[in-house]
């Protein structure tokens, strides 16, 4: 190690779930010493995310608590004390902005004394239905000290770090916040496909009475690897193979061998794409389970409709990355063009965002009121007026400087009326889901952000969202280069993360932390300071009465640097004792535990 191990505690205190619903404060957790490819970061701050609630309830179960299956040797993983997957305890907390303190011999991209930004996403290495991250089968941030791999934490191909230098001007808690951003900036920095995937496999459907149409253009501009096809008439049959051997479709190296298959017998996520000539909604509800991570369906209604909602997988959306599209007529191609280049706002939105007075929702108003669009409005949709009133506490400054028309209402009281072209979902309701095709107008993006569960099915009416050509699309974590996106706006002052702040804490306020996130009472992010050790949870409204010399350094009642470090400076000093979460010899399945 390049510091000396008698400089390092030899425990710390950490939160670790060790069960489903068992979360505790470990006293005497051990600090693991790096070993020649490792490294150890101090963890200064990390946010409360929604998604800690979740592992904490799947545990074991959560997707992203698996096994690596590739991507690194097994007997390398096996030499990673903080590689925890399956019902091994885990240390929650991907929010993370940490020093590193000690590295192995073999680090080569790394060096003490850098003050990081924690990428957690680790794509390279997939699990049985996701990928690994920091904070789940790996141990995350809420301890004081993290034990990382240089093998896992460098991007194959690319070398790109996941730990991500950053300076000494913001706060940590600025930093640990940027990683909710990027979640945020992912949103709209997602490329779309518009094209059939190069080299991929496409399934062609086609009901008695519908005309295979718009294939030729398509496999010209993208032409699939394989292609498979259930069609009901003969004559579907020699267009298809028409479309697959003509002209330019000849030219891209298409060959036109189809085979006959039956979806009921295919395994899920047998296709890249999927082109189904026809309107039968149960057929539609059997299709999309054959579509891969990423895929494409395409609905080609020809003049008919489907004629009810249909249940769609939004998880799947929101996790796998599928994609709807479709078109009225009969041209297969017309449906792919109503994919947009990517999430971006454009010009003259009008801005719906549900749940906007959520942590996540927050951040969606504010990035749309800060972004450089014209013409723009933003409507903020809840239904708790406290948390709508803070929100336009600090958005409505924000829109009159940018020029943006900003209003808030309570969806309870005031009835939303159809046209948005840009509608973001916050709160994982099916309903809202629907509702959310409703109010887009021709042309919308409606953005599934909130995290669905995979296999959570959404009665939407395609009918509507193939006419007015409504695009679903939705997100799951972020990329390196989302996370520098929001760095760069942090580090040039025109992001100020802080904002978004609404209560602090340290290691005894995690319990309530994690409370008030799943109850979803939380009108901002919640940070937690693991240096602090008896300091319980204080929303910054509170700070006045309760810890005075931190609400001094507010500025106009937002988290600053200086009230940071007035907070740290108070470490040790019980704020709340009742806010505890217990040692691991008092945890607490009950009122302790989300």
């Amino acid at each position: 190690m390049t510091e000396s191990p008698a400089s390092l505690p030899a425990s710390q205190r950490a939160i670790q779930i060790v069960d489903a619903d068992r979360v505790i404060l470990n006293p005497a957790k051990p600090v693991s010493r790096p070993g020649p490819t490792q490294l150890l970061v101090k963890v200064e701050a990390v946010g409360i995310c929604f998604s800690d609630t979740k592992l904490l309830h799947a545990f074991s179960s959560h997707p992203r608590k698996g096994e690596v299956r590739s991507g690194l040797d097994p007997a390398v993983l096996a030499e990673i004390p903080s590689y925890v997957p399956g019902d091994r305890p885990t240390v929650p907390g991907h929010e993370v902005c940490g020093r590193i303190v000690a590295v192995g011999s073999d680090v080569r991209r790394h060096r003490v004394g850098e003050r990081v930004l924690v990428q957690t996403d680790y794509r390279h290495l997939p699990t049985a239905t996701s990928n690994a991250s920091f904070g789940y089968d790996f141990e995350g941030g809420l301890q004081e000290y993290v034990l990382m791999d240089e093998r896992v934490i460098l991007e194959p191909g690319s070398g790109e770090r996941f730990l991500i230098p950053v300076n000494e001007a913001p706060s940590a808690s600025a930093v640990a916040l940027l990683e909710p951003w990027a979640c945020v900036e992912r949103a709209y920095a997602t490329v779309e496909r518009d094209v059939l995937t190069p080299g991929g496999r496409l399934l062609v459907v086609a009901d008695a009475g519908h005309v295979v149409r718009g294939l030729t253009e398509l496999v010209a501009t993208s032409a699939p690897g394989t292609v498979a096809a259930l069609l009901a008439e003969d004559g579907q049959r020699d267009a298809l193979v028409t479309q697959l051997s003509s002209g330019a479709a000849e030219e891209s190296g298409v060959a036109g061998i189809i085979e006959a298959v039956d979806p009921a017998s295919l395994p899920a996520g047998s296709f890249d794409d999927i082109v189904y000539f026809g309107a039968d909604a149960a057929r539609v509800e059997q299709l999309q389970d054959l579509l891969a991570p990423q895929g494409v369906i395409d609905l080609v209604l020809g003049g008919e409709r489907l004629a009810r909602p249909v249940e769609v997988d939004v998880g799947r959306i929101h996790y796998d990355l599928t994609r709807w599209v479709g078109s009225t007529g009969m041209s297969a191609a017309d449906g792919y063009a109503m994919a947009p280049p990517s999430g971006e706002l454009r010009d003259g939105e009008r801005v719906a965002v549900i749940g906007a007075a959520g942590p996540m929702g927050f951040m969606h108003v504010i990035r749309a009121l800060s972004s450089d669009r014209h013409d723009l409005s933003v409507t903020a949709v809840d239904i708790d007026d406290v948390r709508l009133a803070h929100l336009a506490e600090v958005a409505t400054p924000l829109a009159r400087e940018r020029g943006v028309a900003f209003e808030s209402l309570n969806s309870r009281e005031q009835q939303l009326a159809p046209g948005f072209t840009r509608v973001g979902v916050m709160v994982p309701s099916p309903a809202l889901a629907a509702q959310a095709v409703e109010l887009a107008g021709d042309g919308a993006i409606v953005d599934l952000f909130a995290g669905f569960a995979v296999g959570t099915r959404a009665l939407l009416d395609l009918d509507e969202l193939v006419r007015k050509r409504v695009y679903l699309i939705g997100t799951s974590g972020s990329m390196i280069s989302d996370m520098k996106a929001v760095l760069a706006k942090l580090e040039a002052g025109t992001l100020d993360t802080n904002i978004s702040v609404d209560a602090v804490a340290g290691m005894e306020g995690v319990a309530d932390a994690l409370a008030a996130v799943q109850a979803r009472t939380s009108g901002g992010k919640i940070v937690i300071y693991p240096m602090l050790a008896s300091t319980g949870m204080v929303t910054l409204p509170e700070l006045g009465q309760r810890l005075p010399s931190v609400a001094a350094a507010l500025d106009q009642g937002r988290w600053t640097r200086a009230a940071e470090e007035a907070l740290l400076a108070a470490a040790g000093a019980e704020v709340d004792a009742g806010a505890a979460v217990g040692s691991a010899a008092d945890e607490r399945p009950g009122a302790g535990h989300v």
